[in-house]
């Protein structure tokens, strides 16, 4: 069990608000880090910090501002005094769940290139920024771990038939960012972990499944049938592979992309 003990160390995860994010930070928390949640929301990160408990800490941050990540960087090593773990979990995922998704405007011929290029800032760029900002400190101490959140659509492209509705009807197109950015994110991992082995720093990531999230029984039908499981995953599915990456569990374990979908790329 000391293999997987995390007392004392400092772990920061990104997009922390989020359905998984929660669930890293819980996760993490559980197992005895001191839990840095970072988002967008300042009074949200610290309600969900306060929740945690002791040695859970909410800060504002936007992962595609330089700034505001050294900002972070910098308090948590002046109050730690180091960095062990970061979690690049926050990005954009246009979902079928989501009331505003539209079927012209996810079509390919006719996604914006605002949206486009929100998602390459945030996704991929994000995770950049994140990774040289944090790493840098965890390749000057010697050691970290560097966990970043991709996709099984990072590894194969989206199967439209799933967002059709009972009758075969298309009422949404998996657009092209998500699966883009994600497949960035699998590479950038496997470049870091070479850049950086001999320093100490691990880098890893981890393609989760589709998380079952009030989507429509039609659709979680549809999913799961394309599952060996025969299920969607549930939001704390992910937890033992997080915390296996973040703890000495993983010592030898590096440019790994850990795959934890039910099988779902097996097909």
């Amino acid at each position: 069990m000391d293999l997987f003990n995390l007392d004392g160390k400092v772990a920061i995860v990104t997009g922390a608000l989020g359905l998984i994010g929660k669930e890293h930070c819980r996760a993490l928390h559980s197992f005895g880090a001191i839990v840095i949640v970072t988002d967008l929301d300042k009074e949200g990160v610290e309600l969900f910090a306060s929740e945690l408990g002791e040695d859970a800490y909410g800060y504002q941050m936007d992962i595609t501002n330089r700034e505001s990540i050294q900002k972070v960087c910098d308090d948590v090593i002046a109050r730690f005094g180091r960095i062990d773990v970061l979690v690049n979990n926050a990005a954009i995922n246009d979902m079928v769940e989501n009331p505003k998704s539209n079927l012209e405007e996810s079509k390919f011929e006719n996604y914006p290139l605002q949206t486009w290029e929100k998602s390459l800032k945030v996704n991929l760029t994000g995770t950049f920024l994140c990774c040289q900002v944090f790493g840098k400190k965890m390749a000057e101490q010697g050691n970290g771990s560097i966990i970043n959140i991709a996709s099984t659509y990072g590894i194969v492209a989206p199967n439209q038939d799933l967002y059709t509705d009972e009758s075969g009807q298309q009422i949404f197109y998996k657009p092209p960012a998500y699966p883009v950015t994600k497949a960035g994110v699998i590479m950038l991992t496997k470049y870091l972990a070479s850049y950086w082995g001999s320093k100490g720093v691990r880098v890893n990531c981890i393609s989760p499944g589709g998380v079952e999230n009030s989507q429509s029984e039609h659709f979680i039908k549809k999913y799961s049938e394309r599952t060996p499981t025969k299920r969607m995953a549930r939001k704390d599915d992910y937890k033992g592979a997080l915390i296996y990456l973040a703890s000495d569990a993983s010592s030898y374990t590096n440019g790994a992309n850990i795959v934890v979908d039910g099988g779902w790329t097996i097909w």
